[in-house]
C-alpha cells in the first residue's frame, strides 16, 4: 500500500491559519492607509505613492529595529498587544530623531506555531501604533517556523521609511554651546535592557505588585511611548535651525550616556542634571533588587527619559509650551557645553 502523501501541515505549517490571520488584521491595517497607499494589502510589495511635488529637496530616511527579549516576558504573560507599540516606537522614533516624518512601515513576525488570534494581537498593535505615529503599515511577513521556534515562541522586527527636507535635518552640525536639553518622559522601560530585567526578576511572581502600584509584569510590559507626533509638533512650532531645535536623541540601548553623544559634535559635551527629575519607580525597584550599580543603570536603561531635544535657549519656552499643550510633562534636563573633557557627564 502506498504511503499517505505528506503535506505542509504535517511539517507543522498551517496555511489555513495564515489565511485567517490576514483576515483578522486586515481592517486594522487598512485603517493606517491614506490615499498614498496603492493596492491595499496582500500583494508582493507594499505600494506607496510619494508626492515629490510637495517637497523641495526631500531626503528619505530608513530605520529598522526589534523589541529584543521583552518579547519573552510578553509571551510568558500572554500580553501581546503592547508589543506592537514597542516595535513602532523603537523604529519611528529613530526616524524623527533626524527630523523625519514617518511615511510607511513593514513588519516581520516569526512564530513557532501560527495562532490567528495571537497574530491579530501582535500585528493589530503594530497597526494601531502606526496610526498614532502617522505612518502607514503597507506590508509585512508572518512566518511559521516549526522545529526552529517553540510553539508559543515568537520574535518581531520592523522597518520604516520617513522623509525630511534636506535643510531641516537635525544633527550634530547644528548643536552649539549653550543649547538646552529638553527631556520627554518615557512610559517606563520601553524595549531596552530586558536581558538584565529578566535576570533580575527570575523567580519573582510577575502577577504580584512587590511594592509597585501594579503587578510587576504589567509594569515591565508597559508599552513604549511613541514620541514621534510630539516631536513633530515641536518642530512645526519652533522650527529647525539657529532659533529652534538643533538635534534630537532617542534614548534606547545605552541610555543617556550612550545616546546623547551621538547627536553632539566633537569637543562638545552634554551636562545632565539628575536632580531635574525623579526616576520612575520601576527603575529604583530594579536597582534595589538587582542590585544594580547606579552607573550601570544609567548606561542600560532610559531611567525615565525617552527622548531629548537639543534646543536653542531662546526656543525652550515655546518647546515646553507645545509639549505641555499635548499633555507631555517635559522639562529642562541640562545643557550643552563646548570644550568638554567628555561627551557626557552628570552635573
Amino acid at each position: 500500500m502506498a504511503e499517505r502523501p505528506v503535506s505542509y501541515g504535517d511539517a507543522g505549517v498551517d496555511l489555513d491559519a495564515a489565511e485567517r490571520s490576514v483576515d483578522l488584521i486586515g481592517e486594522r491595517v487598512r485603517a493606517t492607509h491614506g490615499p498614498e497607499v496603492l493596492g491595499g494589502i496582500g500583494g508582493f510589495g507594499g505600494l506607496f505613492r510619494f508626492d515629490t511635488a510637495a517637497w523641495d529637496d526631500p531626503v528619505l530616511v530608513s530605520s529598522s529595529d526589534g523589541v529584543g527579549t521583552k518579547v519573552e516576558l510578553a509571551r510568558r504573560l500572554g500580553r501581546l498587544d503592547g508589543v506592537g507599540h514597542d516595535l513602532v516606537g523603537m523604529v519611528v522614533d529613530d526616524l524623527v530623531a533626524v527630523g523625519a516624518r514617518p511615511l510607511f512601515m513593514n513588519d516581520y513576525l516569526a512564530v513557532g506555531r501560527l495562532d490567528p488570534d495571537r497574530v491579530a494581537d501582535l500585528v493589530g498593535g503594530i497597526a494601531d501604533a502606526c496610526g498614532l505615529a502617522g505612518c502607514a503599515l503597507v506590508g509585512g511577513e508572518t512566518a511559521e517556523h516549526p522545529g526552529l521556534l517553540e510553539p508559543d515562541a515568537f520574535d518581531v522586527a520592523g522597518f520604516a521609511v520617513g522623509v525630511v527636507e534636506r535643510d531641516a535635518l537635525l544633527g550634530p552640525d547644528r548643536v552649539r554651546d549653550g543649547d538646552v536639553l529638553v527631556a520627554l518622559p518615557s512610559s517606563g522601560l520601553h524595549a531596552n535592557g530586558f536581558s538584565l530585567v529578566r535576570h533580575i526578576v527570575e523567580g519573582f511572581d510577575l502577577t504580584a505588585d512587590h511594592g509597585l502600584d501594579r503587578p510587576l509584569g504589567d509594569v515591565l510590559l508597559t508599552p513604549t511611548r511613541v514620541h514621534t507626533p510630539d516631536v513633530l509638533a515641536v518642530l512645526d512650532t519652533v522650527g529647525v535651525g539657529e532659533g529652534g531645535v538643533h538635534a534630537a536623541c532617542h534614548v534606547t540601548g545605552g541610555g543617556l550616556p550612550g545616546n546623547l553623544p551621538r547627536v553632539l559634535p566633537a569637543g562638545v559635551g552634554a551636562v545632565v542634571d539628575p536632580s531635574s527629575w525623579t526616576w520612575p519607580p520601576v527603575f529604583t525597584w530594579l536597582a534595589a533588587h538587582g542590585p544594580v550599580a547606579e552607573a550601570e543603570m544609567w548606561r542600560t536603561f532610559n531611567c525615565g527619559v525617552g527622548m531629548v531635544l537639543v534646543v536653542a535657549a531662546d526656543a525652550v519656552e515655546a518647546a515646553l509650551a507645545t509639549l505641555a499643550g499635548r499633555g507631555v510633562d517635559a522639562w529642562v534636563a541640562g545643557h550643552v557645553e563646548a570644550d568638554a573633557a567628555e561627551p557626557f557627564r552628570l552635573a
